[in-house]
């Protein structure tokens, strides 16, 4: 089925189940996010929760910072050539009502293992990451700050490289006290930051 006829579908079938819905569905099928969500569904998980060590979970993610990655992934600010037609098919169907779909899932910690030796390492270099990600990991999502407690220890890993290397949202301002951060912490160190922050629970 050529794209934009898949998408005139979809996003048909996405109308209909919020217009019999309305705004107090009756379950999950039943939000107007739904049907818009599947694609993502199938490298993110059932309801956004990944059990793949390199895709993150979207369940449970604020709605504001959904958006906002959606549109950096769209615009090429976050390079990727897997995310950016998706991106740009979010956008299209309505980020809006996706973000919110897996904002309302109830978030499942990632089932990858991590060394314990691992984690214990990281927590006790993860001092400078609790000015923003707080004590737990769980961010702040007013100053679009994410979650990285329960995401796959190699999401984590790969994002802070990138971070490191200034690959991902590189015209950010928000950003760039956080990457000369990330350019003082040695390499090794990435790998234990990522285990600790992936199992916490």
């Amino acid at each position: 089925m050529p794209r934009m006829k898949a998408l005139t579908v979809i996003a048909a079938v996405g109308v209909v189940s919020g217009l019999l819905g309305g705004s107090a569905w009756a379950g999950p099928m039943d939000h107007p996010g739904y049907v818009k969500s599947l694609t993502c569904s199938a490298c993110h998980g059932a309801g956004g929760n990944s059990k793949s060590d390199s895709m993150p979970i979207l369940s449970g993610m604020a709605p504001a910072y959904f958006t906002k990655q959606i549109e950096a992934y769209a615009g090429g600010k976050r390079p990727s050539p897997e995310m950016e037609p998706y991106a740009k098919m979010v956008r299209e169907l309505g980020a809006e009502d996706i973000a919110r779909y897996f904002a309302e899932q109830k978030m499942e910690p990632s089932p990858v293992s991590v060394s314990p030796d691992a984690v214990a390492r990281g927590r006790a270099s993860s001092g400078q990451c609790v000015i923003c990600h707080g004590p737990e990991g769980r961010g702040d999502p007013a100053r679009l700050i994410p979650n990285l407690a329960g995401q796959p220890p190699g999401y984590l890993l790969a994002q802070m490289l990138l971070f490191k290397q200034d690959r991902r949202n590189a015209d950010d301002p928000a950003l760039s006290a956080m990457k000369a951060l990330m350019r003082t912490i040695a390499d090794d160190t990435y790998g234990d930051l990522a285990a600790y922050y992936s199992s916490l629970r």
